[in-house]
């Protein structure tokens, strides 16, 4: 069971007067207190530290934690310069990088990426998975590619990542399309589905199209993100959340709560919500924080910390259950 965190990286988390090479200490923090892996979200329309300068300014300090995006938006880079980026922090990690990869959100979270970008939004799912199938073909060695959309008839020798296969990719998504995708291509789910039961019977799609493409049925790991917000006042933290909801998105909690898995309340209520995916079948919790200030950052990060062993535990009854 692996329990990893969403740095700060955004300014509208760590406030225009903190210094962001506290993310680093942040990063060791959460380290010590026991989370398995650290994550890091990728945008360009609000200003923060740039993801994957973010990771490898984390390689060389930490030790063993997982190294993750969530998501990876690809077509914001090159992506033979990308896959030689994604190798080199593979390396400087000793082999800790996951990358979770999505196309952006439809409307206004997606588009205006893509303008920017110069990439055409149109067949944007297809030049997704091309590029991945493009960054193993060069992590492997290969010396061309010929996909429908990215083709490329001679190819330098690249960096070659740690791992002979190069790091794990997942998918974030949960539309049919994307589970089927997940099953077939794709080394692990990340999804963020409102309901425990949506996640569920979401991976159990994501299994039945691996067994289809001839693929171990427990080859996808099984992630899932969640904001979380422990706070024992009279409203469980919802106002604070709310205020996140709106300076992170633009959008009230209400909304954000319907599309997003949320856990907020007495650490009781979140360790209960974070159990209920581990039941669904999660085993990998990637959790965002519920706070606008470094200091309330760290705060949740030590009281989240706090339900580690709890959940680990009962990852470990859902899993004797499976097996029974």
């Amino acid at each position: 069971m692996d329990i990893g965190v969403l740095l700060p990286t955004g300014t509208a988390q760590w406030g225009p007067d903190e210094d962001p090479r506290r993310l680093i200490g942040f990063g060791r923090r959460a380290e010590r207190a026991g989370f398995t892996s650290l994550f890091v979200s990728d945008s360009l329309l609000s200003p923060r530290i740039e993801a994957l300068t973010m990771l490898a300014a984390l390689a060389p300090a930490t030790g063993t934690v997982t190294l993750g995006t969530a998501a990876l938006m690809p077509f914001l880079r090159r992506p033979v310069q990308a896959a030689q980026s994604l190798a080199s922090i593979d390396l400087l990690s000793g082999g800790r990088l996951v990358v979770a990869v999505g196309a952006g959100f439809p409307g206004s979270f997606g588009r205006p990426l893509y303008t920017l970008s110069e990439v055409p939004w149109e067949r944007r799912f297809a030049r997704l998975d091309e590029t991945v199938a493009l960054w193993r073909a060069l992590w492997a060695g290969a010396g061309s590619f010929h996909g429908e959309i990215l083709r490329f008839d001679a190819l330098p020798p690249t960096t070659r990542p740690f791992r002979a296969d190069g790091p794990p990719v997942w998918l974030g998504g949960a539309t049919p399309a994307a589970l089927s995708r997940t099953g077939r291509l794709y080394d692990g789910w990340l999804p963020y589905p409102p309901s425990p039961a949506d996640y569920a019977s979401g991976l159990r799609e994501v299994r039945a199209a691996a067994v289809g493409a001839g693929r171990p049925a427990e080859g996808v790991t099984p992630a899932v993100y969640l904001s979380v917000r422990i706070d024992d006042g009279a409203d469980g933290g919802r106002g604070v959340l709310d205020s996140y909801a709106r300076a992170t998105y633009g959008m009230p909690l209400e909304e954000l709560a319907k599309v997003q898995a949320v856990a907020m309340g007495s650490a009781d209520q979140v360790l209960g919500h974070l159990v209920r995916y581990v039941t669904a079948g999660a085993r990998h919790l990637v959790l965002r924080l519920g706070a606008l200030d470094p200091r309330s950052q760290r705060e949740q990060l030590d009281r989240v910390a706090e339900l580690i062993p709890a959940v680990r535990a009962a990852a470990d009854r859902a899993t004797a259950a499976e097996g029974a």
